[in-house]
């Protein structure tokens, strides 16, 4: 009575693992990932015929390996999770073989969040990765040479502030910013009504400047232009030795003398106008050779 039962389960059994062999033995396609049959992405009943055999293996083989799982890139950067240090980089960045981005200039700050990527090597830089400007004129600290300027001062390529009149006062501390004077705020003197010219002596009869007069000439151009922009005659004088005529033109060729020798030394032409007087304005007794010697002068006057 049993046999009969025993049979047709044996016979069940054979034909269901014929039936498994035969399914395993279709191939590859167990491992189909496209079967849009199973919920599982993989061929109906992968995980029965794992269990009993591979593709073309009798029933009682051993049972399939499981395949390695793909290794996972989470934020797409070309680096695994496994290897990637950086594992958060944002999309498109380029990044090293860590998986951190890159920083060309090594600044600190990568290249995809800095504004500045050719930073000098050793320079301070911002969250922006451009290089500080600590007291805001304009010019970089690593290229500034006076880098604590006060605030709204203008400033050359160098970082420091402009002296326009070239006096050694800057613009923000000099109070006459376009006048060269070498006085404490950079303003002129008041000049003087008259300055003569002591020790300016020329040649006998000629209007040509004798060589010792040149170091009070040089006096007088510096003193010149710390008056400003003041306008002032170069008055001639001579004694009364010689013709009125003769002596008028000779004092007028040596103002000019003297105005050509200022001019030379950075005195602006406009400013100075010779003028001779020739023996007209005498400030001694011209019967002494003392006084002959005090009216042959030259004589600054400012022009009010």
């Amino acid at each position: 009575m049993r046999t009969p039962l025993i049979l047709s389960i044996l016979g069940a059994t054979l034909v269901s693992a014929g039936a498994l062999t035969a399914h395993a033995a279709e191939g590859a396609s167990y491992y189909n990932p496209s079967n849009a049959a199973s919920a599982s992405g993989k061929t109906v009943g992968h995980e029965l015929f794992l269990t009993i055999g591979c593709p073309g293996r009798g029933l009682l083989d051993a049972p399939c390996p499981k395949l390695a799982a793909a290794p996972v890139d989470s934020d797409g950067d070309g680096v695994v999770d496994g290897r990637d240090k950086c594992p958060n980089t944002p999309a498109g960045r380029k990044v090293n073989a860590d998986g951190c981005e890159l920083d060309s200039d090594g600044d600190g700050v990568v290249d995809g969040s800095d504004k500045c990527p050719n930073t000098a090597a050793g320079r301070k830089v911002n969250a922006d990765g451009c290089e500080l400007d600590s007291d805001g004129d304009g010019v970089v600290d690593g290229s500034d040479r006076c880098p604590n300027t006060p605030a709204g001062r203008k400033v050359n390529a160098d970082g420091c502030e402009l002296d326009s009149d070239n006096d050694g006062i800057v613009d923000g501390a000099d109070k006459c910013p376009t006048v060269y004077a070498k006085t404490a705020d950079g303003c002129p003197e008041a000049a003087p009504k008259k300055l003569v010219l002591e020790g300016v002596t020329f040649d006998n009869n000629q209007a040509s400047l004798k060589a010792s007069s040149f170091a009070t000439l040089d006096e007088a151009a510096a003193t010149l232009k710390e008056w400003g922009d003041v306008r002032v005659e170069i008055g001639g004088h001579t004694d009364s030795v010689g013709k009125d005529s003769y002596n008028l033109a000779l004092s007028q060729r040596r103002a000019e003398t003297v105005r050509q020798y200022l001019i030379g030394k950075g005195v602006a032409a406009n400013r100075l106008f010779a003028r001779g007087y020739g023996e007209t304005r005498p400030v001694a007794d011209n019967a002494t050779a003392e006084g002959r010697d005090k009216n042959r002068r030259v004589e600054l006057v400012a022009i009010q």
